[in-house]
């Protein structure tokens, strides 16, 4: 796999999977201490698969099999769009890191939401949705997404924090987040008073201010937005990278994140003051990333890139490993261990 360009070995994982030949996750001797109650989902296992993999919801009851307490699917967008040209996805093997510029290709809503109809329903799947790129109302197009899949997502994430969409970050500012939320909180209530409620996360960038912070969490909570994801690649390029392609432009991703990610996540749980679930990523490849994550405030974690190195059996291991942690720190369950080494606290 690592001899094909990244996105051809990527399609191929995709192909395999779709076929069957994806892992298997083992019986676990461990009990239920990574089991979860994430905003109203139930979950065998804090450990969720990051979007990006499974742009297109073709393979989310594979990962699932595979050991994946949840699955997120997308980004995906209205209208079917292509991304930015190839080449587009780079390795950074010495760095243990990937850097993109997709720009949201997928297969638009209803070939996805075609794919989630058919499927069985058995797990949690999310619906991580955009923005077209030549949109004139980029905040209806989340509005269009969140209607057209409502009945067929476990949960969605607004995903306001990618690079490769020119502008897209800029919904993040107080203004433009304030309309956003407001309006998908108006069609959230007419949406669930129609069928079942779903909750609503929103993603936002490693790459922000302590003000910022302030202002994102608040308007969240004031929309009724139930969870944060924190957050999405980052635009900085540390001078401790190393491989040919440290300069190319994108979104990076990986070990280089996990510092980083994790102080802004701590930073987060500072500020929301429980009044939202937090859902770490970023640099998460071992059970130690997961578990240091969840120790500054992580209701629950998501990882994709360290699968690039480690292909999606690294799951298993994650989650053998991550119970061994819980059990020899004393905690009976991953709740137990939310904020438990976060110097900021929650005041």
């Amino acid at each position: 796999m690592r001899l094909l360009d990244p996105e051809d070995a990527h399609r191929l994982t995709i192909r395999l999977l779709r076929a069957g030949l994806g892992p298997r996750a083992a019986p676990e001797p461990w009990g239920a201490g990574l089991a979860i109650e994430l905003c109203g989902l139930k979950l065998d296992a804090c450990i969720g698969l990051a979007a990006g993999f499974d742009k297109n919801a073709e393979v989310p009851d594979a990962m699932l099999a595979a050991g994946f307490g949840f699955v997120e699917c997308g980004s995906v967008t209205p209208n079917p769009q292509a991304g930015n040209p190839r080449p587009r996805l780079f390795r950074l093997a010495a760095d243990g890191a990937v850097i993109n510029r997709m720009g949201f290709n997928n297969d638009g809503l209803e070939a996805v939401a075609a794919r989630l109809a058919a499927r069985k329903r058995a797990g949690v799947v999310g619906a991580n949705i955009g923005a077209n790129k030549d949109s004139e109302d980029r905040a209806g197009d989340y509005v269009i997404g969140l209607e057209r899949l409502w009945d067929l997502a476990d949960y969605f994430v607004l995903n306001v924090s990618s690079p490769n969409t020119p502008g897209l970050r800029a919904l993040q500012g107080a203004e433009a987040l304030d309309d956003l939320l407001g309006r998908v909180a108006v069609k959230r209530q007419a949406l669930a008073a129609a069928s079942a409620n779903r909750p609503i996360f929103l993603k936002v960038a490693p790459d922000l201010e302590p003000d910022e912070i302030a202002t994102i969490v608040e308007a969240a909570v004031g929309h009724g937005i139930d969870a944060i994801v924190v957050g999405n690649t980052t635009t900085a390029r540390p001078p401790t990278l190393t491989s040919a392609h440290r300069d190319q432009a994108g979104g990076l991703s990986g070990l280089p994140l996990m510092a980083p990610s994790t102080e802004i996540l701590r930073h987060f749980f500072a500020a929301a003051r429980g009044r939202l679930a937090l859902i770490g990523t970023g640099g998460i490849a071992t059970a130690d990333d997961a578990y240091a994550k969840i120790l500054a405030g992580a209701n629950a974690v998501q990882l994709y890139s360290a699968m690039v190195y480690d292909g999606p059996g690294l799951i298993g291991r994650i989650r053998r490993d991550l119970a061994t942690l819980l059990a020899s720190d004393g905690y009976a369950s991953v709740a137990d261990a939310v904020g438990a080494d976060n110097p900021l606290g929650t005041s």
